[in-house]
């Protein structure tokens, strides 16, 4: 599907509406990667860090960087809940508007930090906002996007990750030559800009049709799909997706409850859900994503902050490949690729760090942490987000989301906490060994995809319904090649408001 086959499909309010709340991910990048490459600063260290008199340099201190990066992924997971009940009970424009007010107050707090404490409380605060933003953008994404090109939107939610951590990389590596507080403040300041956008334009895009319509606004969702498709759909076309949509949530029960995810009839959707989003951070991303700047800095063989930018760029152009062939070749292939190549980079950079290596080892140790941003970024960072939207049924989908995230942030966390006792010397000192660890999960992930993934590719979400419900083997789901009868003989009927 090249991009005249993806622009056909969109006008210019699904194109705006796309673009704005796939800039809410910006932030998410500069918190990650902005608070990944400050570490490394000398300035940071030295306003943050401690003395040691010995070699007469300034560090941060092993626990606390444990807790820095570890500890903000609990409140991340108390803002995945609080962002999707919000998102359930207000729409999803209430909760992007509400979580970028909220952004704008933890900036301010991160931006004048003085003491460790101080900055440590404002990431931990900071991380209610991306929470929020992880439980919205991928559903509100999925649920205005035609379902040709549901694969390429939900993707563009990684994508402006990569791109954002592009943009702070390129600030950082500008400003890690400053010899003040500067430093990173300048990157760190650039907080203030996404919340400031997008709770100023979000009341210009149209409300989800499918959250309307399960609080009964029935003529505005027809309204709002209608604004999303006029000019690439016929009305035919509108009406028959309006139909399917209806029906789909007449086929269901009422709003499901968090409970109902675990019944006979969900709970495999809901292992997949939680299986991918297990395996998305359990492989080992926060290794690169947080620490790898710090790690590259500790090998003395190529400046990391040039490495990270380098990094970025094929970041972006490994994510573009995944958006313009995850809808065309499908979901499976592309996981399977991508955990083939982040296991083949992991176990070989613990090979690298079996024997004290050399500096032409530690050279290529670092290539290794190249070659699994590739691996991640074709398969498993973009797609997690897709196959996630689209597995639940339809009035489960906010607490499946819910249970995801909180599972996604959740292991984000165990493996961020734990990376600073497994590699530094006084404890673990693993080093580059820890490929070891995430390789290993990233081979068990090949075998989870194989035979527990469903390809939904090319599939509207009450197709995925009926294949589940009639019991179709997971590995089969692709080869049913041609379009469900979606029961159109339902009554349609007004649901009730909540």
């Amino acid at each position: 599907m090249g991009f005249h086959d993806v622009s056909k499909y969109f006008n210019r309010q699904l194109a705006l509406s796309c673009g704005l709340i796939a800039l809410s991910s910006f932030n998410y990048a500069f918190d990650n990667q902005g608070f990944a490459q400050t570490q490394a600063m000398d300035a940071f260290e030295k306003r943050f860090g401690v003395y040691d008199v010995k070699t007469k340099t300034w560090s941060l201190d092993t626990q606390w960087k444990s807790y820095f990066n570890g500890l903000p992924y609990l409140t991340f997971a108390c803002g995945v809940v609080i962002g999707s009940l919000i998102s359930a009970r207000f729409g999803r424009r209430w909760c992007m508007f509400i979580m970028s007010i909220y952004a704008l107050a933890t900036a301010a707090i991160t931006t004048t930090s003085h003491s460790n404490n101080q900055i440590l409380a404002a990431r931990i605060l900071n991380y209610v906002y991306i929470g929020m933003e992880l439980s919205v953008v991928p559903v509100f994404q999925s649920e205005i996007a035609p379902t040709q090109i549901r694969g390429f939107i939900v993707g563009t939610y990684h994508l402006t990750i990569v791109f954002g951590g592009m943009v702070i990389g390129w600030v950082c590596n500008g400003t890690s030559r400053m010899e003040d507080d500067r430093s990173w403040r300048i990157p760190l300041g650039l907080f203030f800009i996404i919340p400031t956008i997008i709770s100023s334009l979000i009341w210009f895009i149209p409300e989800s049709p499918r959250w309307l319509l399960m609080q009964g606004k029935t003529h505005e969702a027809r309204v709002n799909l209608q604004k999303f498709r006029e000019g690439v759909f016929s009305a035919d076309e509108i009406e028959d997706e309006f139909q399917s949509i209806q029906n789909g949530l007449n086929n269901e029960p009422e709003q499901g409850h968090f409970k109902e995810l675990f019944s006979t009839s969900n709970r495999k959707r809901t292992a997949i859900v939680v299986g991918l989003n297990f395996f998305q951070q359990a492989t080992g991303q926060a290794f690169a994503s947080q620490y790898g700047t710090l790690y590259i800095k500790s090998l003395d063989t190529i400046n990391s902050f040039n490495l990270h930018v380098i990094n970025g760029f094929i970041g972006l152009f490994v994510v573009s490949i995944c958006l313009y062939l995850n809808d065309r070749v499908g979901r499976r292939p592309l996981l399977l690729i991508g955990a083939a190549v982040q296991a083949t980079a992991l176990l070989t950079m613990g090979g690298l760090g079996v024997r004290t290596p050399s500096y032409t080892e530690k050279s290529a140790v670092a290539a290794m942490l190249s070659l699994f941003i590739v691996g991640f970024n074709i398969g498993w960072a973009p797609l997690t987000y897709v196959v996630t939207t689209e597995v639940p049924t339809l009035r489960l989908r906010d607490n499946s989301q819910r249970i995801a995230s909180v599972t996604n942030v959740l292991t984000f966390f165990a493996v961020s906490f734990s990376l600073p006792y497994l590699m530094d010397a006084g404890y673990a000192n693993l080093q580059s060994k820890i490929g070891f660890i995430y390789g290993s999960l990233s081979i068990a992930s090949i075998f989870f995809v194989y035979f527990c993934v469903p390809e939904c590719h090319g599939r509207s979400f009450g197709e995925i319904d009926q294949l589940f419900r009639s019991g179709t083997q997971l590995r089969r789901f692709h080869k049913q090649e041609q379009p469900l009868d979606i029961i159109p003989e339902l009554e349609i009927r007004e649901f009730p408001k909540n």
